[in-house]
């Protein structure tokens, strides 16, 4: 069913459709959630809370632009929100990563690993950004819709967070200096 299919009958209360919805979006906005908050019960609330505030405003949103993006928006926006509201509490206990020897193989798996440690690394802005262009495939126009920022923000952002990932991997031993990979 396309999106404003779905939308038409969110709104007009249908039990399946609202299931289908959720279904449909639930993973990708969890995956954003744990991402960007580092933390899986904080990313399990906001993707609940994300999803609650996606239905409630269905009724604004453009039928002319594709669904995904605006609630892939919705919870980049909600992320935002719960940092702030970090920031103005103290945690008791940071998690510290600690540098792992270089390596003369990795299996998939470890690569995987790895690079999911080094985007945790990221500047925040350019971990969004990151994310919802490679992992979500989403385009430039469409993630700097979602982060309200300039395209040519979004190309900056996205050729340094490439270019710091490269060299995170490189500190932690999984690329060489010519960017071979050690696997």
């Amino acid at each position: 069913m396309d999106d404003r299919g779905l939308v038409i009958r969110c709104l007009a209360g249908d039990r399946d459709g609202l299931l289908e919805f959720v279904e449909q979006f639930q993973g990708l906005v969890f995956a954003i959630c744990v991402r960007q908050l580092r933390h899986r019960q904080d990313a399990e609330d906001v993707a609940q809370e994300t999803l609650v505030r996606a239905v409630r405003y269905l009724k604004h949103w453009d039928g002319v632009r594709p669904l995904k993006p605006w609630v892939l928006a919705i919870a980049v926006n909600r992320c935002r929100t719960h940092q702030s509201k970090l920031k103005t509490r103290t945690r008791t206990v940071e998690s510290v990563v600690e540098p792992a020897a270089p390596v003369a193989r990795l299996s998939g798996f470890d690569l995987a690993e790895e690079l999911q440690l080094a985007i945790s690394q990221l500047r925040d802005d350019y971990r969004i950004c990151f994310l919802l262009f490679h992992q979500q495939g989403l385009s430039i126009q469409e993630v700097a819709r979602i982060m309200e920022v300039p395209e040519g923000t979004i190309k900056t952002w996205l050729h340094r967070a490439r270019r710091e990932l490269a060299g995170l991997l490189r500190e932690r031993g999984v690329v060489t200096e010519d960017g071979y990979e050690l696997f």
